[in-house]
C-alpha cells in the first residue's frame, strides 16, 4: 500500500515558526512531524509514500533528499496555492495509481496502531475514515452501519447532507474525523470535474450517495492535532 501525507499547508496559526519554515519541518521533541508521521508508517510496512509540498516547498524537498528513510518518497509539487484535501489528492494522482492507499496529515500526532487501522479497512468501501469519539464544533455524521450519511458544525447549526431535506442529525451518530483515511484507486477518476482547488469532506458527501464511506472509530487513541502553539507545546511534553 501508498501512503500519502499532506505537507502542503501554509501552518499560518503556527507564526512565527512557519514564517522561515513548513510546517511539516517543525520540530516535536527535537525531531520534525514530517520525519515522525513518515517514520510511523514505514514501520507498519508502508514502503512507498508521496508527499505534497507548497510553502517552503524547497525545504522539505531537501530535507527528504538528505535522508535515506529506507522506503520511496515521490514529491507532489503545489505550486500556485495549496489545493485542500481533494484537490492535493486529485493533483498527485498519477503518483497514487493502483489500489487502495492511505492518506495522512502531517499535523496529526498519535499512538495510533497503524496495522490495526490497515485491519479495520473494508475493501468494498469507497473509503475508510478514522475517528475518535471526542467533543468538537463540527463533527462527521453516520448512520447505525457507520456509514457517512451528512456533516454538522454544532456550533453555528449549518449542516450538510446528499439525503437533504428529509435528514436529520439528532438521528446520527457523531465523531470527529482525525485526517487520517484509506482510500479506493477508484476516487481519482471520480475526481475528474471536480475543481483544481476542493475539501476532500465535501467530495465524500457527495460520492455517499451511491458509494460506502465507511468510519472507524478507534478506543483509546491519544491524538494531537498540531494546530496551534499550544498544542505544539503540548505535542513536545508528550513527545521529548
Amino acid at each position: 500500500m501508498k501512503a500519502m501525507i499532506f505537507a502542503a499547508g501554509l501552518g499560518t496559526r503556527l507564526r512565527p515558526l512557519t514564517d522561515t519554515m513548513p510546517k511539516a519541518l517543525v520540530p516535536v521533541g527535537g525531531v520534525p512531524m514530517l520525519e515522525r508521521v513518515l517514520c510511523k508508517l514505514r514501520d507498519a510496512g508502508i514502503g512507498e509514500f508521496v508527499v505534497n509540498v507548497h510553502h517552503f516547498a524547497d525545504q522539505i524537498e531537501h530535507f527528504l533528499a538528505e535522508h535515506d528513510f529506507g522506503v520511496q518518497v515521490h514529491i507532489s509539487r503545489e505550486a500556485g496555492e495549496p489545493l485542500e484535501t481533494g484537490g492535493g489528492i486529485r493533483h498527485a494522482a498519477p503518483l497514487l495509481a493502483g489500489d487502495r492507499f492511505l492518506v495522512h496529515n502531517v499535523d496529526i500526532l498519535s499512538d495510533l496502531d497503524v496495522n490495526w487501522f490497515l485491519a479495520q479497512d473494508d475493501p468494498s468501501a469507497l473509503a475508510t475514515l478514522l475517528l475518535i469519539d471526542a467533543p468538537a464544533d463540527r463533527y462527521l455524521l453516520f448512520d447505525e452501519d457507520m456509514r457517512l450519511v451528512g456533516w454538522t458544525n454544532v456550533r453555528t447549526g449549518e449542516v450538510k447532507s446528499p439525503f437533504l431535506p428529509d435528514f436529520d442529525p439528532a438521528r446520527c451518530r457523531r465523531y470527529s474525523f482525525c485526517g487520517i483515511h484509506i482510500l479506493s484507486g477508484e476516487v481519482l477518476a471520480r475526481m475528474d470535474g471536480w475543481p483544481e482547488k476542493f475539501s476532500i469532506i465535501d467530495f465524500y458527501l457527495q460520492q455517499a450517495v451511491h458509494s460506502k464511506i465507511r468510519g472507524v472509530v478507534a478506543p483509546d487513541l491519544h491524538l494531537i492535532d498540531i494546530g496551534s502553539p499550544a498544542k505544539l507545546e503540548e505535542a513536545n511534553e508528550r513527545w521529548k
